[in-house]
């Protein structure tokens, strides 16, 4: 019997340009595993048509010959069909309310749904993610924030030539402009109203890798939490360098009583609370980079901002990069995803009410959620190169045979959520959200 997968077109909207297997890769394994390749066509995908065309894919709409079929983003319900093997981003493992329609359906179709979130290594490591280039451009249109911000305040630096991501014609376009931007504060310094500048990474995964990997082509000094109060009170002494602190688990919770422990925190958040309080007016730009459910304390909280202005506490925090993008989650005041074209809005503590874009008072928060989007090239090839490994596994397995006997890669089987439609072990839990 002849194998082959199915490539989904993407149509969430018109920014969805990534594809989880180039064409390259799919040539390859047609030549090395006998694996046909069905892709649906597209107006707005990063390789057009006539490349997979090329590279041995056959084009078109119907995708009923493959069993199983590959996408980036959610399927919509309407289009999901009975025992296929589908491989996509799900976001459902939270249990995530406007996505268990998905996971009933699948369920009733009796389909096997492997997530891309869930694919990991024995040490619970994922091995599959769009994380490195999601923080790439997230950093890059948090920067292109503050710098529109400050020049609304009257205050221009070479900040402000920072473009929004997409506008650079790939990764190493942008990396090139921030070099040259690096150049000009190194020469010429930074104004004495931004200095010391300090930046603020909560986390340090692959998301904050990617961001501090573009932060760090700028003139940078690293400091420790421990460190901000010193530099604040330095004033504006250094003016061709900016500071960069990362936050970890231990820097962004305090413990309600004891010693703080790492697996404790995760198992039990209950006993902590956040200490960001203590460092965010300390902070001009937080990035905020982490992996969060609603176990865990806000990083910054409504209740926050409104006693700072209230009070009338300086703070320095104007924008914050809220890359991990949970609606009302770790950033309570990130109230919905933003698109590139449209990537920011304003959090005005003092009358708890928005407006859209950057602003020049106010907290400006930049929430794009597809941001790898905006590299979609690169964060393509960087992400089939490891999908290209597997899916001969996957469009091979026989799902028939019973999940004991089904015969996976580890990283594979860990991300199976449904086999034939049922919930496997590791995800009987999500039985409490559908």
């Amino acid at each position: 019997m002849k194998k082959i997968l199915g490539i989904r077109r993407e149509d969430k909207n018109k920014w969805e340009q990534r594809v989880p297997l180039i064409p390259e890769d799919l040539k390859r394994l047609k030549d090395i595993s006998g694996i046909d390749a069905i892709v649906q066509p597209s107006q707005i995908r990063i390789y057009p048509d006539d490349v997979f065309r090329e590279n041995g894919a056959i084009v078109e709409e119907d995708l009923s010959r493959a069993d199983t079929i590959f996408a980036v983003k959610e399927i919509p319900l309407d289009l999901l069909a009975a025992g296929k093997t589908y491989i996509f981003f799900s976001h459902t493992i939270k249990g995530q309310t406007y996505n268990m329609g998905l996971l009933k359906r699948l369920m009733e179709l009796k389909c096997n749904l492997i997530d891309y979130e869930r694919i990991v290594n024995e040490k619970n490591q994922r091995l599959i993610f769009f994380s490195t280039h999601a923080g790439y451009a997230g950093i890059i249109e948090t920067l292109f924030a503050f710098g529109q911000k400050m020049k609304l305040k009257g205050i221009d630096s070479p900040l402000v030539q920072i473009r929004q991501a997409y506008e650079y014609t790939s990764l190493e376009d942008a990396k090139g402009h921030i070099k040259q931007i690096a150049h000009q504060i190194i020469e010429k310094g930074l104004p004495e109203e931004l200095s010391p500048l300090i930046v603020g990474f909560a986390g340090d995964g692959n998301v904050s890798k990617g961001a501090q990997e573009i932060m760090d082509l700028l003139p940078i000094i690293e400091i420790s939490p421990g460190q901000l109060d010193g530099i604040r009170k330095q004033g504006s002494v250094e003016r061709n360098h900016i500071y960069k602190v990362v936050f970890r688990e231990q820097d962004m919770v305090t413990p309600l009583s004891g010693d703080f422990e790492l697996q404790d925190y995760y198992d039990h958040p209950e006993k902590y609370e956040s200490a960001m309080d203590l460092h965010l007016p300390k902070l001009d730009i937080l990035v905020n980079c982490i992996y969060w459910t609603a176990k865990y304390p806000r990083l910054v909280t409504k209740a926050y901002l409104q006693g700072q202005t209230s009070s009338g506490m300086e703070s320095r925090l104007s924008v914050i990069g809220d890359i991990s993008c949970d609606i009302e989650g770790s950033i309570e005041i990130t109230k919905a995803g933003t698109m590139p074209d449209k990537s920011c809005f304003t959090y005005f503590p003092e009358a708890d009410a928005f407006e859209d874009g950057i602003q020049q008072n106010g907290i400006t928060v930049m929430a794009v959620d597809n941001l790898p989007c905006e590299f979609s090239k690169e964060s393509s090839m960087f992400f089939s190169n490891v999908v290209k490994e597997f899916a001969g596994d996957i469009v091979s397995a026989d799902f028939g045979k019973t999940f004991d006997e089904l015969q996976l890669p580890y990283p594979i089987k860990k991300a199976l959520i449904l086999h034939n439609g049922q919930l496997t072990y590791d995800y009987t839990y999500l039985e409490e959200f559908i």
